[in-house]
């Protein structure tokens, strides 16, 4: 089996290298052949799917198979792993997940050449690049990374076990929906790269790799959040962001990522910002690539990263070559992106996009700037220094607020100058909804000259729900024109509006989204906590709930023991619920690992308060006996993880065709449809 998917894995790396240099030759050589041979590259990139599944099916097998002949199934796996989690044995690795991104890599170049009559010389183009990319990952694979190294000796009886923070069903899901994230952004960047190199006329290209980006764009949304929720449900500290490296590593492309697909519309719209956005669509890419560097090379210390490695040697040379061939072609063919208008004003849409992308960046310098500068430190003074989450937070915290304001603005603004009366018109009944919640929130206690934490939270609350009521206020003002010319009720005009232009329509949903995230993260600012050790029958009293220790006992699986304490809650005098925090030992790699408990509830009558009582078995006290119980009140978090599906909904709803506009015969005196509402 070891034989089999290494040379799987061999043809494919000659498939990559073939379908790369018969690709360049055919794109320079202006002979009657070129185009035969331009078409085997083609079909050459399309069989490096199938080598490439094949050798990753090989791996899976062996793991289902319990084949510890082979090193990584030795090192990842275990005889009483359970099943889903032999297919997490892909990803759990250096190895094995530098195959699966080669599996994605492949399956998007496949996907790419199956569509390649388009625009066959663009795609011709994006194909060479991606063979570029695969012949990295390849190489990787069978000189530096081999997943079917063979063990040497006896054959081991049984494994070494999966890391048990991957036993949980959500790793199942996040490593895979990240990767596509990561990878995905591989091919806007081959296509804008190809139409740099071919200087290609027009705007057609981005037209053509818009639903590219946005779907890799939300691909890595979800890997972010998911990871974010696995945090919080697995590592038992009770947040969901730790400004970890790794966690920084995803973020940074997402930045890059959001600001490109916010100024790419100057471009379509108005001819401006070229060269900006060839740059945000390479550090896009490039980040992605940084990112898989940070977790491979050793460079950090993450519980994400793997551990030290040689491979950080290649992604270096390999971001090195990158860079370099990127500017060398920049800077031959930047006269071709010259910008076809200038900003005319700074009331403009235009202007809250680029405001917008200058806020992305400075965030996303932020975070690059803060998980290298321990490096940097090092390399300096010979002395690493650390930064944690209050360096990150003066600078994302006074931001995202920015973002949120400019997110408000931005639609009531119309292209090349708005008028201020009608902003101010438009601005008026959000604005008013948004001070209103700020004045409920301070009688009710919060006071933000107390603490700059709180005065960020009802930043937060005000300018989320500013957010909200514009959004509302752009789909009702539409609708009602709608209703008017067709006679439809409110809520069937609505839909017509948003079938007639789903991508605008569709990205103030993802606006509603990325608002709730943000009222639920202001939460942290009202967080509690406590810790007790409990025996039978004792309390512990958290805001208004009190936890009494019913028991405590273990019990022992194939895969791991575990020991657990029975916690019943009650608010007043009822009891809401039973809660089982649990502590686990797996016994393949003899590590533990924690499994809070975590129930929704409300503190108040207002459903919108909705909190998460969040308990941690931490143990028990080796003098006493007693278990360490720990309780977190988590106000506004479920906010977050709803958001994320309205951000899911706004984006697919994105990517949905434009309906052909209804025509119907309007009055005379009709008032004409507001700006926006069909364009």
């Amino acid at each position: 089996m070891s034989q089999v998917g290494s040379f799987a894995l061999l043809i494919a790396l000659v498939l990559a290298v073939y379908s790369f240099l018969a690709g360049i030759l055919a794109l320079v050589r202006e002979s009657p052949g070129s185009e035969r041979l331009g078409e085997t590259a083609r079909r050459a990139g399309v069989a490096i799917f199938a080598a490439v599944l094949f050798a990753a099916v090989v791996l899976v097998m062996a793991a289902f198979r319990d084949d510890f002949s082979i090193a990584y199934i030795f090192h990842h796996s275990n005889r009483d792993l359970p099943g889903p989690y032999k297919f997490a044995v892909l990803w759990s690795g250096q190895e094995g997940s530098l195959l699966f991104w080669s599996l994605l890599l492949a399956a998007y170049g496949f996907v790419l050449r199956l569509r390649h009559k388009t625009d066959q010389r663009l795609f011709a183009y994006a194909s060479v690049i991606i063979a570029g990319v695969q012949i990295f990952f390849l190489l990787l694979l069978n000189f530096a990374a081999h997943p079917f190294a063979v063990m040497q000796g006896e054959r081991a009886v049984d494994g070494n076990g999966l890391n048990p923070l991957l036993q949980y069903p959500e790793m199942v899901i996040h490593p895979p929906m990240l990767y596509l994230g990561y990878v995905g952004m591989t091919i806007p960047f081959a296509f804008a790269f190809g139409a740099l190199v071919m200087r290609y006329q027009g705007e057609q290209w981005i037209h053509i790799t818009r639903r590219w980006t946005m779907v890799t764009w939300m691909f890595l949304t979800v890997g972010i959040f998911l990871g974010a929720h696995w945090a919080y449900a697995v590592l038992g500290w009770g947040g969901y962001w730790g400004w970890d490296p790794v966690e920084n590593a995803s973020l940074m492309p997402w930045l890059t990522g959001t600001a490109f697909l916010h100024s790419v519309m100057m471009q379509e719209k108005r001819g401006m910002m070229k060269v900006w956005n060839m740059w945000l669509v390479f550090a896009t890419f490039w980040l992605a690539l940084l990112g898989t560097f940070l977790t491979r090379s050793g460079i950090i210390s993450s519980v994400h990263a793997f551990a030290q490695s040689s491979i950080g040697e290649w992604f270096g040379w390999f971001l090195a070559v990158t860079f370099a061939t990127f500017a060398l072609f920049f800077v031959k063919n930047k006269a071709h992106l010259k910008s076809e208008h200038r900003l005319e004003s700074l009331v403009s849409r235009e202007s809250s996009f680029l405001f917008n992308n200058l806020l992305l960046l400075l965030a996303c310098f932020t975070v690059l700037w803060g998980t290298w500068f321990p490096k940097i430190s090092e390399l300096v003074e010979d002395k690493k220094i650390t930064v944690g989450a209050p360096f990150y937070n003066k600078v994302a915290i006074p931001v995202a607020l920015l973002l949120l304001l400019m997110t408000a603005v931005g639609p009531l603004l119309a292209w090349r100058k708005t008028s201020l009366d009608s902003l101010k018109r438009n601005f008026l009944w959000p604005s008013l909804g948004a001070v209103a919640v700020g004045i409920l929130m301070m009688i009710f206690g919060v006071r933000p000259w107390n603490d700059i934490s709180y005065f960020y939270a009802l930043m937060a609350a005000m300018l989320g729900v500013l957010v909200i009521l514009t959004v509302v206020s752009e789909f009702v003002r539409g609708g009602r024109v709608i209703s008017r010319h067709t006679g439809q009720n409110l809520a069937a005009s609505v839909v017509h509006l948003w079938h007639r232009n789903t991508r605008r329509y569709g990205g103030y949903i993802v606006h509603f989204g990325v608002a709730m995230v943000v009222i639920g993260i202001l939460g942290t600012a009202f967080n509690q906590d406590k810790e007790k050790e409990m025996g039978f029958g004792d309390k512990l009293a958290l805001g208004p709930y009190t936890l009494v220790c019913q028991s405590y006992t273990q019990d022992d699986n194939p895969n791991y023991g575990n020991e657990w304490a029975i916690i019943k809650v009650f608010k007043g005098d009822e009891q809401i619920t039973t809660l089982y925090p649990e502590r686990r030992f797996y016994k393949a790699s003899q590590q533990p690992q924690t499994i809070p408990r975590i129930y929704p509830t409300f503190t108040g009558k207002n459903p919108l308060l909705i909190t998460d009582l969040y308990v941690v078995y931490e143990g028990v006290n080796q003098d006493t006996g007693r278990p360490i119980i720990k309780a977190h009140l988590n106000p506004m978090v479920p906010w977050i993880w709803t958001g994320l599906l309205v951000i899911i909904f706004g984006t697919l709803s994105a990517l949905v065709p434009n309906a052909a506009a209804v025509r119907v015969t309007v009055p005379a005196r009709a008032q004409a449809v507001p700006a926006g509402a069909g364009d």
